[in-house]
């Protein structure tokens, strides 16, 4: 592995490269073999778990606020909202709100 790297390195183009790029360049080359499962391993490797931790963080904010007021169907919907805030900013509430409007207006007549 290590003689595989120090003779890659020379062969690398003389430029800044992504770890993709240099794994592109390691299976085209195909004579780097170990250095190609080890890029294979990093890149499928997840980089971090905050996902878990904020949601889990979350959780523990809702279930202090809310306590058990609430059942745990609407605490896992309230849950999810939280945790996918990202999502949640793209939606076009007003669109939402005009069909919910014009559904119950038709319950009424």
């Amino acid at each position: 592995m290590i003689s595989e790297l120090s003779v890659m390195q020379f062969t690398l183009p003389d430029r800044t490269m992504f770890a993709m790029e240099i794994f592109h360049f390691v299976r085209e080359a195909d004579c780097y073999p170990n250095t190609s499962i080890a890029y294979r391993i990093l890149c499928t490797m997840p980089v971090t778990v905050a996902s878990a931790k904020r949601s889990f963080s979350k959780l523990k904010l809702l279930k202090n606020y809310l306590r058990s007021l609430i059942s745990q169907e609407r605490l896992n919907g309230l849950a999810t909202l939280c945790i996918e805030k990202q999502l949640l900013d793209e939606i076009d509430i007003d669109s939402i709100i005009d069909n919910f409007a014009c559904r119950n207006a038709r319950r009424k007549i």
